[in-house]
């Protein structure tokens, strides 16, 4: 008889400045030959000079396996956010029967963060 291994959990702790998160509307992926870079910013869109202020608040490097993962779990999430606001369009659930926009197309790494 085999014994399975126990289920593990990770226990991830966060301080209070951390748990609150950052806010950011811009995006931008780069790599090099051994990891991915995601740079979040917020970005000032209604200026409306030639150089758009913006400024940093974060910046994650990240192995490409668990790039591949990331990217997974954002496609499977993104995808239940759109069913579910695809729903609330319903009429039968007060929407105005318009159907949600369709996802976007694949991006070449940069852009706003969606």
């Amino acid at each position: 008889m085999s014994a399975e291994p126990p289920e593990r959990h990770i226990n991830i702790h966060f301080s209070p400045e951390i748990m609150a998160g950052v806010y950011a509307n811009f995006a931008n992926v780069s790599h090099s030959d051994y990891e991915f870079t995601v740079t979040f910013a917020r970005v000032d869109h209604e200026v409306e000079d030639e150089e758009i202020p913006g400024v940093v608040v974060s910046r994650v490097n990240l192995s490409a396996r668990f790039m591949r993962e990331l990217i997974d779990a954002m496609e499977d999430n993104y995808s239940k956010w759109n069913t579910r606001e695809g729903i609330k369009n319903l009429p039968e659930f007060g929407g105005g029967g318009a159907t949600p926009p369709p996802p976007p197309p694949p991006s070449s790494g940069t852009g706003p963060a969606a």
